[in-house]
This record gives C-alpha cells, sequence and structure tokens, in this order.
C-alpha cells in the first residue's frame, strides 16, 4: 500500500497521544472524546502503512516510526506556532513600509499636516512617499496606494472615491488691480504643461476662450500656484488650493468642464494586507474631514 501524505490535524493527533501515552488523556488535551482519538489514529497508521505506537494495557509506547513522526511534528508544531506569532504579532504591532504615490499639492496642503498623526499611531509602519502627478503602476509595486485625480481609474485597480475636486481660475488680486480689462482672453494664463494632460484646463480654454495667451506652462500645479501668488497671471486651480489663500480671488465660481473625481486606490492583492488598510482607512478619514475644502464648498 502506498503511503499518503499527511495534514497538520494528523500530526496533531499524533502528538497528542505521544505526549500523553493514553487515548483518554490524548482526547482530554483535544478537547474530544476517547472514540475520536482511537478512529483518527487507526486511519492515520492506515494511510501511512505503519504502526505508530504499540497497544498495552498501560497505555499506548511509541514504536520507532512513532518517535520519528514525534521529533518532526514537534519541529513542524514550533514551526506552525512561530508563524502564528509572528502573523499575530504583525497584527498587533503592524509594521513595514508602505509605498504611497501623492500628487504634490493635495499632499502639501491637505495630507502632510495629518501625517505624522498616523506615524505616532502605528510608528513601525514606513511611509514611502511619492510625489507624483503622473500615475504609477500599482500591479508593478511601484506603490503601494495612489491618491489619483481621474475621471475614471484604471480597471486593475481597486479603491474608494472620495469627492468631486473643484476648479476654478484664480489671479493674485494685486495682478486683478492692475487689469485695465479683467476678460478672460485678455489675462496672461499660467497652463499645465503636457505631463499634466489628464487636467481638463487645456481643452477648456481651448474651446471657451481661443485667442488666450500663454504665459508659463509647468509640471506641478504647486508650481502654478506659486506663479499666481507672484502675480504673474491666472491659472485654473483646485479650490483647496486657492480658496484658503488670501492674496487669491476667485475669477469664476467652481468651472463644472474643470473639475475631476478623487480617488484613493490599491491593487487588488494589497487591499487585505494590514498595514496597506490602515493606511487606506487613515487617508479616507482625512480626505473625508477636507471634503468641503475639497468640493470647493467653503465660505470665502
Amino acid at each position: 500500500m502506498n503511503a499518503q501524505p499527511l495534514d497538520w490535524n494528523d500530526i496533531h493527533f499524533v502528538l497528542a497521544v505521544c505526549r500523553e501515552g493514553t487515548l483518554s488523556g490524548a482526547a482530554r488535551s483535544l478537547g474530544v472524546n476517547h472514540s475520536t482519538v482511537f478512529r483518527r489514529i487507526s486511519a492515520i497508521e492506515k494511510k501511512l502503512g505503519v504502526r505508530l505506537f504499540e497497544r498495552l494495557a498501560s497505555g499506548y509506547l511509541m514504536t520507532e516510526a512513532g518517535e520519528a513522526m514525534h521529533k518532526s511534528g514537534e519541529y513542524i508544531e514550533d514551526e506552525v506556532l512561530g508563524l502564528s506569532r509572528k502573523l499575530l504579532g504583525g497584527d498587533l504591532h503592524l509594521s513595514g513600509v508602505v509605498r504611497m504615490a501623492v500628487p504634490d499639492a493635495l499632499l502639501m496642503k491637505i495630507l502632510m499636516p495629518h501625517l505624522s498623526a498616523f506615524s505616532q499611531q502605528y510608528p513601525k509602519i514606513q511611509i514611502e512617499l511619492i510625489i507624483s502627478n503622473n500615475y504609477l503602476n500599482l500591479t508593478r509595486r511601484e506603490a503601494d496606494i495612489a491618491v489619483r485625480v481621474t475621471q475614471k481609474p484604471p480597471e486593475t485597480v481597486v479603491g474608494r472615491h472620495i469627492c468631486t475636486m473643484a476648479t476654478t481660475v484664480y489671479g493674485s488680486t494685486r495682478y486683478l488691480d492692475n487689469q485695465a480689462d479683467n476678460t478672460l482672453e485678455t489675462h496672461t494664463w499660467l497652463m499645465p504643461d503636457e505631463s499634466l494632460e489628464q487636467l481638463p484646463i487645456t481643452k477648456w480654454l481651448n474651446l471657451k476662450h481661443p485667442n488666450a495667451l500663454t504665459g508659463l506652462r509647468c509640471n506641478t500645479l504647486l508650481g502654478l500656484y506659486e506663479a499666481v501668488t507672484q502675480d504673474f497671471g491666472v491659472a485654473a486651480l483646485p479650490c483647496f488650493l486657492g480658496d484658503p489663500d488670501t492674496r487669491l480671488t476667485r475669477i469664476l465660481p467652481p468651472v463644472d468642464e474643470l473639475a475631476s473625481e478623487l480617488w484613493l486606490l490599491t491593487h487588488p492583492d494589497l487591499r487585505r494586507t494590514a498595514r496597506v488598510r490602515v493606511l487606506m482607512d487613515f487617508m479616507t478619514e482625512i480626505l473625508e474631514k477636507e471634503k468641503a475644502l475639497i468640493k470647493g464648498q467653503l465660505p470665502i
């Protein structure tokens, strides 16, 4: 008869009999009845094609095969229990690295002030920030979590829709006061470059004001924002950037065509990873608290 593979429950029952020396003692340690242990040991011996115990009036004594299984079984048990402790410790003391990709403006103006609270709560989790306005490949683990502004996330990721991110056109009060004509086409426009082609401002401006002149291009929203505060011209900025700054003035109410959707994304294989999950939950909580600002609904 060919021997069949063991499973952990087999080893568990054999170890109990090895340690207790009797079926009744093994049954008590396992929390089962005497007949269950008898049937399981008999079935295991039949499966292996060897006798593990000599049945004596005084109890069950290990054969040479039983001794070998006892030794190997304790090693396996130690490994299993060690793994359980390691995993339990990982849950109780969350640790490891989480790579998070975040657009520059969202990080600096909304998220960064809160991340120290996360580190205080989970000191063994190390956050690696990737300041990026472009898509990183979550499938290739270029990032574990991505905060993204998009109308439609890739189908290969999962995540949470936070809210609509309102955008409108801003100029500094000093710049606007110095303009003889405040129609939009007469302003100097500060525009994103091709690396931010997902932003709708270029298409909108070409459609609504085709004769508008561009005075500067930049590959970050923070760069455009800074240029606006320095009286360089006007730019389409998220309301969370423009509204809190008393140096800036909305030229228009939030423009529907310039709005985008804010998402918190991860790869499906990572969503149940503990350190990723707690950071996702934390980020969701923070972004939910800042919704009114992101949606351009705070009084100005």
